[in-house]
């Protein structure tokens, strides 16, 4: 699994510095290696995730009924911003996907330079 994150308490003014033309040449690059990674079948599945202020936590309480809050379960400098799903033949090549996605246009066009994390997704569960 690819992830990539935002800052959570700069996102708003992080996204309003975009501007339209910098908002399409990044989803233009989102979608460029979506389709790149379709063609080479090592496609999953992924998305891009919605600014801290969208995330709603639920969590189970001994009564029974859910406790709900809105925001992420944790104060974090990050959270989660979005993911892909890949299946590659690799570590080398999921580094190579991580490293590309790092290089994402920014505002102004420059790369984000944003770190990417990857995490494997066990085949098993843990004897």
């Amino acid at each position: 699994m690819v992830q990539i994150f935002a800052r959570t308490a700069t996102f708003d003014a992080d996204m309003a510095a975009y501007s339209p033309e910098d908002m399409r040449a990044m989803f233009t690059f989102m979608e460029t290696l979506n389709k790149e990674l379709q063609e080479r079948g090592e496609w999953v599945e992924g998305q891009g995730l919605g600014g801290p202020s969208a995330v709603t936590t639920v969590r189970a309480t001994d009564g029974g009924k859910p406790e709900v809050t809105e925001g992420p379960h944790a104060v974090t400098e990050d959270f989660l911003a979005g993911y892909w799903v890949i299946d590659v033949a690799s570590h080398e090549r999921a580094v190579e996907i991580a490293h590309h996605i790092s290089t994402c246009p920014g505002p102004g066009g420059a790369p984000s330079n944003e770190p990417v994390e990857l995490h494997a997704i066990p085949a098993e569960p843990p004897a």
